[in-house]
């Protein structure tokens, strides 16, 4: 059953471009394989890399002299690279990294079939590459997932504890939610982002367009809210699924937050913070401690401005006090008029009484 419901959401989910919008060749000379018809580039290599479920995908790696991370790109539906290719050299010369495309299965010139394990199984294949053919360490690697392709990019960011960071561009919850809006996750449902993403320890970024007519914003927002390190996010008014790369906005704030996530060392050892624990007091050595001190001296002059207050509180208090204390006195000086009256009361009793005695003596001699 649960192989059926698989295969029914596969269909369902994933639209691979037919035909494929590029073929690879095979240079006569330096037998380097080619992306057709795109001319070749020094620093762009073309690879062929097996999966462990046995497919054979293509894969576009875009080397940039400087750069100090490398973007491991997860390409949207209905797209192949062939499509991504200017984009992908677009990004590497803007952001200044290293950056890898790849192809999921069934996917332009890729084999297999496109299914949800699949993807994760060619994600994985590309991570490996990075690791065994360029050197790249995790702490260096940035996760990009765009729409279905936010799938595999937190499948295998909840696996890595120490990724440098991840962007996720017009994201869905899950494969369900962006058809119902349902409560729940559902063992049949695809791509559970909703249930991995409290898994990412690394600083999250989402872009996500406000005018979203095929995945609504709210997945984007609804994720960002569950991040357990996030990182400013950038909803694009009147952005739509396909076009958020054309808003300026788009390269400005991926290339503030690449700038933050290379100079922050947190991101590069420790990535179990998150950001309110960047103000606890650290050692001198950490690039933090100046900021903090800043902080702190600018909370001083907020003491000094609390004073004022607290006097006046002291002086209201005072005066509540001086109240109480008259009306004390005024009760003091009442009970005292009634004691007095009191006595009063009692000696003319007293007085009426030995008159009384007086005439019943009186009374008796004259009887």
């Amino acid at each position: 059953m649960g192989g059926v419901t698989s295969s029914m959401a596969s269909k369902l989910a994933f639209f691979p471009p037919n035909p494929a919008s590029y073929k690879v060749a095979k240079d006569d000379v330096t037998g380097l394989l080619l992306l057709s018809p795109f001319p070749h580039r020094q620093n762009v290599e073309i690879l062929k890399l097996s999966t462990r479920r046995r497919s054979e995908i293509v894969t576009m790696y875009v080397r940039h002299p400087t750069a100090v991370s490398t973007l491991l790109y997860s390409h949207g539906n209905a797209t192949d690279l062939g499509h991504m290719y200017e984009l992908f050299i677009h990004l590497s010369i803007h952001l200044r990294l290293n950056l890898i495309g790849y192809d999921y299965s069934g996917y332009g010139q890729s084999t297999g079939k496109p299914s949800e394990q699949n993807t994760y199984a060619d994600i994985e294949a590309v991570y490996k590459c990075l690791e065994e053919s360029y050197g790249t360490k995790p702490e260096d690697i940035i996760l990009y997932g765009q729409s279905v392709g936010s799938g595999p990019t937190l499948d295998l960011a909840a696996k890595l504890p120490q990724l440098r960071a991840v962007v996720l561009h017009s994201p869905i919850l899950s494969g369900l939610r962006v058809m119902y809006p349902v409560k729940r996750s559902y063992w049949f449902d695809i791509y559970k982002n909703i249930d991995k993403i409290p898994l990412v320890n690394c600083p999250v970024l989402i872009i996500h367009g406000t005018s979203d007519e095929v995945v609504d914003c709210s997945h984007g927002k609804q994720l960002w809210e569950l991040c357990k390190e996030k990182y400013e996010p950038l909803w694009l008014k009147g952005g739509n699924h396909c076009d958020l790369e054309q808003f300026p906005e788009y390269i400005r704030h991926l290339k503030k937050f690449i700038t933050t996530v290379e100079k922050s060392p947190s991101q590069r050892y420790s990535f179990r913070r998150s950001m309110e624990q960047f103000e606890q007091p650290r050692k001198s050595t950490d690039v933090f401690e100046v900021s903090r001190k800043s902080t702190d001296r600018r909370e001083k002059p907020r003491l000094s401005t609390d004073r004022p207050e607290k006097l006046n509180n002291l002086s209201n208090n005072a005066d509540k006090l001086e109240k109480l204390r008259v009306t004390f006195d005024h009760m003091e000086r009442a009970r005292r008029s009634v004691d007095c009256l009191e006595k009063s009361r009692k000696s003319i009793d007293h007085q009426l009484e030995k008159a009384r005695k007086s005439v019943d003596r009186l009374e008796r001699i004259r009887t």
